[in-house]
């Protein structure tokens, strides 16, 4: 037996290995639960008026909630999207009166790319965002047929000529003709369960087949046979 000894020392570091992987996991996944817990709680917040904000500041600002009044100049981008059926978000200008906005009017089936919307007086309630959208396989923007592939508000703040800001609407009054897309949580990636579980199931593989072998090579005969 004193010759099995390497090999069970060898599959108990592993499984211990694979159990503080999986551990560490959760120990991630409770991290990640608290801070989708304190987006979610900054989204909700009671909103600002957006003439009290800043110049934009991606990191003090993100998911804050805020209203702004103004008039929707009719100027759009597109931004190609299947959150209900192939469509596109409409991100179109919002002019308050002292400052020009990018605001995310939500969702529009492929055939409404092109139909008019309303563009009164409004009052529109929400949350700033910049999306991180876009990675080195998006697609260029199609400027001749006013298709984005992702909300890039860098540049789409270039293309409309207002500030790099982009409310994304929970609420618009009156109606436009869109459907909004609140942001919430759920598009924040909380993978830290599923691998957890995938570090779990491995450390059991890994003992189980550990213990297969020790068993076989204990019941095999003694090259001194």
């Amino acid at each position: 037996m004193r010759r099995l000894l390497p090999f069970a020392i060898m599959g108990l570091l592993g499984c211990l290995v694979l159990l503080s992987l999986g551990v560490w996991q959760m120990q991630r996944l409770e991290w990640k639960t608290a801070i989708l817990e304190e987006i979610d709680a900054r989204i909700g917040a009671a909103p600002v008026p957006l003439s009290g904000v800043a110049a934009p500041d991606p990191l003090a600002q993100r998911y804050l909630p805020v209203v702004a009044e103004g008039r929707l100049t009719g100027e759009e981008v597109h931004v190609l999207s299947s959150a209900d059926g192939p469509g596109y978000r409409v991100i179109a200008v919002l002019d308050t009166g002292r400052r020009r906005v990018m605001a995310d009017l939500g969702f529009v089936p492929l055939a409404e790319k092109t139909a008019p919307r309303a563009t009164d007086e409004v009052m529109i309630t929400g949350n700033l965002h910049w999306p991180q959208e876009a990675d080195e396989w998006t697609p260029p923007a199609d400027t001749a047929e006013n298709i984005w592939y992702a909300r890039e508000v860098g540049q789409m703040a270039v293309a409309l000529g207002t500030e790099p800001m982009l409310l994304v609407a929970r609420r618009i009054a009156p109606p436009v003709g869109t459907r909004p897309i609140p942001l919430d949580s759920a598009a924040v990636p909380n993978d830290h369960l599923g691998y957890a579980i995938t570090w779990f199931s491995l450390a059991a593989v890994w003992t189980a087949m550990t213990g297969i072998f020790l068993w076989r090579a204990a019941r095999a005969p003694s090259p001194k046979d």
